[in-house]
């Protein structure tokens, strides 16, 4: 699997076919692509077209909704990210059900369990959906990613991966 930092927010890239497998409308929606992109945020500052400092103070101080980015990935990761730190993570196969299984609950679901459509992601072939947990200034973006790797089983503390760079600095001391 692969760990994108765009700057302030990372998330995960996963092989497209497994997650398609416990989410079909992500198959319907992107089609035969090899892996998609999962980030998890703020619903109106990750979904809006200029950032205030009003949806700033809002996503920090007070608990919002949040949002699922969804981006579909051409090819390799680090190539198609070219612009931003792309780290890799090996995991077994069980650690790899764990991660899928955590991105799929990070979904809300309507009363049939399908995933909820919002607009157009921010880039590329991308679309948000609705999230699953409320953003506050103590679950951004960064903490989700570090209970994703937690709960693959790896041996991180999400409690203070609130920044980009100390879940990078993290996967890079896990890959001495």
């Amino acid at each position: 699997i692969y760990v994108v930092n765009h700057g302030w927010h990372t998330g995960f890239v996963v092989p497209a076919s497994t997650i398609q497998k416990q989410l079909p409308q992500l198959k319907e929606r992107f089609n035969n692509i090899p892996y998609i992109e999962f980030g998890w945020g703020d619903k109106g500052f990750y979904q809006a077209k200029e950032i205030t400092s009003g949806l700033s103070v809002q996503a920090i101080f007070w608990p919002t909704e949040s949002v699922m980015h969804v981006v579909a990935v051409p090819g390799r990761p680090d190539l198609y990210f070219i612009n931003s730190d792309v780290a890799t993570l090996c995991l077994t196969e069980e650690q790899y059900a764990l991660l899928i299984s955590f991105i799929e609950h990070s979904f809300l679901k309507d009363d049939n369990g399908n995933i909820i459509e919002l607009k157009n992601g921010l880039y590329g072939n991308s679309q948000f959906y609705k999230g699953e947990g409320d953003y506050y200034l103590m679950n951004t973006c960064n903490k989700w990613t570090a209970k994703g790797l937690k709960s693959a089983g790896l041996d991180i503390s999400p409690i203070f991966k609130l920044t980009a760079s100390s879940i990078m600095d993290y996967i890079s001391d896990s890959n001495k």
